[in-house]
């Protein structure tokens, strides 16, 4: 039974399908850098001019301001609910979803060209 689950990792780790996701998840994470820098540095800095000069990521709604703890003296922070930061999140995400999108569908049109150029090919023989 060992011996039988072995032999299938084996398989499955030297498949190039294995190699191709591992491959994937390398340039998936290059790729987010990439999303999170357009985002921070190339689409939020205009955003931010234009409603002021802020700096979108610290935007937020303080619900209660930071204060001292009486008993300890500790500073207690601020809670807030920071909508800037979940906005740059949100914008990263529709960024890699769309762009996530878009792959796929030239991808299949790719495959959906090569199944038609095949089946359009005259038999050899």
């Amino acid at each position: 039974m060992l011996g039988n689950f072995v032999k299938e990792f084996r398989d499955f780790a030297v498949k190039g399908n294995a190699i191709d996701m591992a491959v994937g998840i390398v340039v998936g994470a290059a790729f987010n850098k990439i999303v999170q820098s357009v985002v921070n540095d190339i689409m939020m800095p205009p955003i931010g001019m234009a409603i002021g000069g802020v700096d979108f990521k610290n935007l937020q709604w303080v619900l209660k301001d930071a204060s001292k703890d009486l008993a300890t003296g500790a500073d207690l922070p601020a809670v807030a609910i920071r909508y800037g930061a979940f906005f740059n999140t949100l914008i990263e995400f529709l960024i890699v979803a769309l762009s996530a999108f878009i792959a796929v569908k030239a991808m299949t049109r790719v495959m959906s060209l090569r199944t038609a150029a095949g089946a359009a090919a005259p038999p050899k023989g």
